[in-house]
């Protein structure tokens, strides 16, 4: 079990980098957005990834708050960045320069955002059942 926590938390230790990295680009777009280019893909982006970096960060907190299903919180740390970078990507890029990073890019991580959540949800309900599972032995 030492092992396989170790692992966790290292997953869980890079994906709170990766949010680190997400929020920084959420407040340097909303500054572009305030003072640059008034561009309402600009501020959509910022928002989504500020609130996709802060969600990410709670994620990683449930993961060694409940070590025997943290795993189960992995998902949403990792979707959560990705697809915010992904969306938020797409829309800076063509706020921007006028392009897009490839053609599905926005697409895919409004997939990821949605899939996230869904797998905070199933997280959330598998901790549950071990919670019940436990009361009921």
């Amino acid at each position: 079990m030492k092992q396989s926590s170790g692992t966790l938390r290292k997953w869980a230790c890079a994906a709170a980098a990766l949010a680190g990295v997400t929020g920084a680009g959420g407040i340097i777009l909303a500054a572009i957005a305030a003072h640059d280019v008034p561009d309402q893909r600009l501020q959509t982006a910022a928002n989504l990834m500020l609130l996709h970096a802060a969600a990410t960060l709670g994620v990683c907190g449930l993961s060694f708050a409940v070590p025997q299903r943290g795993v189960w919180f992995l998902g949403p740390a990792w979707a959560f960045p990705c697809g915010s970078l992904l969306f938020g990507g797409d829309l800076a890029a063509r706020a921007l320069a006028g392009t897009r990073p490839f053609p599905m890019a926005a697409p895919l991580g409004g997939t990821l955002l949605i899939l996230g959540w869904v797998l905070v949800a199933l997280a959330a309900l598998a901790v549950l059942r071990q919670s019940d599972d436990r009361k009921l032995a």
